[in-house]
């Protein structure tokens, strides 16, 4: 009988090759588009770029995937929950 081990990474997010979903699906856009430039002018030089080109992508969306951290500026969750109206003046109280 299979053993399967319980996934306790969840709150990390789905990962793809090693990529997030959004970086998951640029790369599969880049390779689509490649694979449309190759189809519609055919030649090695055109191959042999978009295979460098894929190639070189991946490394730099898995690089940023690992550093995903220090691309995070903004913060979940504000410092106060509240259910006060927001006032533009400050000089009406409700």
């Amino acid at each position: 009988m299979k053993k399967y081990e319980v996934y306790k990474n969840i709150r990390k997010g789905a990962m793809i090759w090693g990529l997030p979903i959004s970086l998951f699906a640029m790369m599969m856009l880049s390779v689509l588009a490649s694979l449309l430039i190759i189809i519609f002018s055919f030649g090695l030089l055109v191959i042999l770029t978009a295979l460098v080109w894929n190639g070189a992508l991946y490394i730099i969306l898995t690089k940023i995937a690992r550093k995903a951290l220090v691309f995070n500026f903004s913060k979940v969750f504000p410092k106060i929950i509240s259910n006060k109206k927001e006032n533009i003046l400050h000089h009406v109280d409700y």
